[in-house]
């Protein structure tokens, strides 16, 4: 099983950046899929989850300025950025779990099974 990640540079505060993961080795339709994110010299905090049936939940810091979506016949799950901002820089990990239904555990970076390896998103000022 393996989760690709790409989509990630280096952009001005204002800009848009599109990441795009892609998994193989099992299909995912019935999997949470999500996208956490670390900065540097911080732990990983969830960014954005979305369930098996399409209901997408956001970190404060992001809501309002992102969508992510999935595509259950390609496998794969992406994350859309406008409005970037300095503190959103860091290295953004695409992830999958399967989803007992409880709403809190979507934002848990323990009912994510498997994970990608990371793209970076930097934001300059």
């Amino acid at each position: 099983v393996q989760l690709q990640a790409s989509g990630g540079g280096l952009v001005p505060a204002g800009d848009s950046l599109r990441l795009s993961c892609v998994a193989s080795g099992r299909t995912f339709g019935g999997h949470v899929m999500g996208w956490f994110r670390q900065a540097p010299g911080k732990e990983r905090e969830f960014v954005a989850g979305i369930t098996s049936g399409g209901t997408a939940h956001y970190a404060d810091s992001v809501k309002g300025r992102s969508t992510i979506s999935r595509d259950n016949a390609k496998n794969t799950v992406d994350l859309q950025m406008n409005r970037l901002r300095p503190e959103d820089t860091g290295v953004y990990y695409c992830a999958a779990g399967l989803w007992g239904g409880l709403r809190s555990s979507v934002y848990r970076a323990s009912t994510y099974t498997y994970w990608g390896q990371g793209t970076q998103v930097t934001v300059s000022s």
